[in-house]
Order: C-alpha cells, then sequence, then structure tokens
C-alpha cells in the first residue's frame, strides 16, 4: 500500500448537517446531490466500504421541478407477490399525494443496493413544507 493513501475507519469519520431547499429544483438534480451526500463522495476522506456521509435536510418538497413529460410517463410499478397484484402510480400522482416519497425513492436507487445504502437512507429528511425540525443541528444550506 502506497504510504500516501490512507483509508477512512468508521471511528473518524464526522457527519455535518446539509440543507437543501428543493424550491424550483429539477428532481433528479437534487437526487443526484442528496446520494452524493449520504454517501461521502462530496469529501476528501471518502472510502466506499465506509459509511461516512453526512445528514441531508430538505424542506419546500411541493415546489420540486419536473421536467418534460414526465408528470405523465414516468410511472413507478409495485408488486404485491399475488397474481395480477401490481400496481402501478403515475409521477403525477406520487407528487400530489405525498412529495417527500418521489424524493425518497430517486434518492433509495442511486444508493448502493447493499447494507451500507439502506443505512445511508436512513440520513435523509425530506420536509413538504418550509419549516423542518432540525434547525438545532446549524446545517449548511446549499444551493444548485
Amino acid at each position: 500500500m502506497n504510504k500516501y493513501t490512507s483509508m477512512q475507519r468508521k471511528e473518524d469519520v464526522v457527519r455535518d448537517w446539509v440543507h437543501y431547499d428543493a424550491d424550483g429544483v429539477v428532481l433528479g438534480r437534487l437526487a443526484a446531490e442528496i446520494a452524493k451526500e449520504l454517501m461521502g463522495k462530496k469529501k476528501v476522506t471518502y472510502t466506499p466500504h465506509i459509511d461516512g456521509g453526512n445528514f441531508v435536510v430538505v424542506t419546500n418538497m411541493e415546489k420540486i421541478a419536473v421536467t418534460g413529460k414526465k408528470l405523465t410517463d414516468k410511472v413507478y410499478y409495485n408488486h404485491s407477490g399475488f397474481m395480477g397484484g401490481i400496481r402501478e402510480r403515475r409521477l403525477e400522482e406520487v407528487l400530489a399525494k405525498n412529495p417527500a416519497e418521489a424524493l425518497m425513492m430517486a434518492v433509495k436507487r442511486m444508493l448502493p443496493k447493499n447494507k451500507l445504502g439502506r443505512v445511508q437512507l436512513t440520513r435523509l429528511r425530506v420536509f413538504v413544507g418550509a419549516e423542518h425540525a432540525h434547525t438545532a443541528q446549524k446545517p449548511e444550506t446549499k444551493e444548485l
């Protein structure tokens, strides 16, 4: 191993709080930035097998933007496991019922598909309105 290369240890992880305002921001671009923050890829100490990411707070989800014809053409599928148990919902319906769910699904699909990705997703906090419950942590506001 090179003497200048260092691997981060889980004992040395420092987590910050980051705030994103989703007002007028495109859904996919916001999800990609959040996934990088949760994985810790924006840090100098990034190590793929160590959970070194930050906490992320997102507000104003009801004002998220979607480009093109995704509102009517993008379809989310769920299956109950029983015959004929497939259910499909358009992005328009998901955003109308629970805008936070659309962002959570987009970020979840950008994270690793293993235990590490499931743990990283627990550090994402999404709020529909402008107020959030994590002001005491003094999150750093980032723009897109």
